[in-house]
């Protein structure tokens, strides 16, 4: 294996961070601190220092209690892993995550996800108070703000994909470019 030629890859393309892996609260804090003092070490400005901190916390909170984990199988090592990539470009970063999730859930936050991205970003400001004023819960315990934060705070689309994997579960990718 040639280490220096996976080094040198990241290198080109601006990797400041990649996991694959099971995701704990312990990774969660880990992560944000690196990227925090990678940011510190690239001088960033503070207002951008916060957005991609605020943006991280949202994506990463996402992948953890939003992962859903295949049944115990020949493949369950494989397929209860989350992934996270955070690159910096130019003047923005860019963030990827993925995890698997059942299959019945695609449609529900494909839609919850289209419905956002139509909208305008001060739509989209607007829908956040009204969702955070009415008080709603959804299951997993949130008010369904996640993905609305992300798109408030960075103003762009949410890029999103579904690779179905089996008859039971999907591979969803999230890319966020913040600036």
């Amino acid at each position: 294996m040639d280490i220096q030629y996976f080094y040198d890859k990241m290198d080109r393309n601006n990797i400041l961070l990649s996991y694959k892996g099971d995701i704990t609260s312990e990774l969660l804090t880990s992560i944000l601190d690196i990227i925090e003092s990678k940011m510190d070490t690239l001088q960033e400005k503070p207002q951008l220092r916060k957005k991609v901190y605020i943006v991280l916390v949202e994506l990463l909170q996402n992948l953890y209690h939003h992962m859903d984990t295949p049944s115990m199988d020949e493949n369950a090592e494989i397929t209860k892993k989350a992934i996270f990539l955070i690159g910096k470009e130019e003047n923005h970063y860019k963030v990827i995550t993925g995890n698997y999730i059942k299959n019945d859930t695609v449609p529900v936050l494909k839609k919850k996800m289209d419905e956002i991205n139509a909208l305008s970003p001060d739509e989209v400001k607007e829908h956040y108070k009204r969702i955070l004023s009415n008080g709603q819960m959804s299951d997993k315990g949130g008010g369904g703000l996640g993905m609305i934060d992300i798109a408030r705070r960075t103003g762009k689309p949410l890029l999103y994909e579904f690779v179905p994997v089996d008859g039971s579960f999907s591979f969803f990718t999230l890319n966020v470019v913040i600036e």
